[in-house]
């Protein structure tokens, strides 16, 4: 068994431009006298290695403590994209995880500078696929993300955005990618994990 790390450091990861770069404040500290060292943490639920929840684009959508766990822990499917995916991408990339595992199918990582395209989500979503996962710190084009994740996020498909998949070979591995429980909360970052053989 092998576990892989897929997650960014948080004080060191990269932010979307509008969020603000997580910050560690330094509460008490052995080094200056204190009996024990406490950190307080500044950041945006969307920092680093994270997950989006429906409530993130939609008012009435589930916050991240209403999903089910089950959509961010099982096999899942590593691949590897460069430039924009396509719908026809997308349906090869199903057709070739459920060759290989059914059960993987569920769960899409796509690794390399990849950006998921509305054509492709409306496949995701088609194939009810639980999560979609992606090197980018946003699903879609950066520059107008908003199209994708109306998409995703109405079907309740999780967005697992800022996973790191460098070498990491292409196939079916086991994903923890369960966040932190933050209730009430648009997203929540995750120490996200895949156990290979």
């Amino acid at each position: 068994m092998k576990i892989y790390d897929i997650s960014q450091e948080l004080f060191s990861c990269v932010v979307f431009p509008i969020d603000i770069p997580p910050e560690r404040l330094v509460q008490k500290s052995i080094e200056s006298g204190s009996l024990y060292n406490l950190t307080a943490l500044k950041m945006s639920a969307h920092s680093g290695t994270h997950v989006d929840a429906p409530y993130h684009f939609y008012k009435d959508g589930k916050t991240i403590d209403q999903i089910d766990l089950n959509k961010f822990i099982g096999k899942c499917y590593v691949t590897f994209a460069d430039g924009e995916v396509s719908g026809e991408l997308a349906e090869q990339i199903i057709e070739k995880a459920r060759s290989i595992d059914k059960e993987a199918a569920k769960r899409i990582l796509i690794g390399g500078k990849a950006c998921v395209t509305f054509d492709a989500a409306q496949v995701f979503v088609q194939e009810k696929i639980d999560l979609v996962g992606n090197e980018s710190q946003t699903i879609g084009p950066e520059d107008r993300p908003a199209k994708v994740h109306f998409e995703l996020l109405k079907a309740e498909v999780v967005l697992l955005e800022g996973i790191r998949l460098t070498g990491i070979p292409e196939g079916v591995y086991f994903l923890n990618a369960a966040p932190i429980n933050l209730g009430g909360s648009d997203g929540a970052p995750c120490r996200a994990i895949l156990i290979g053989e």
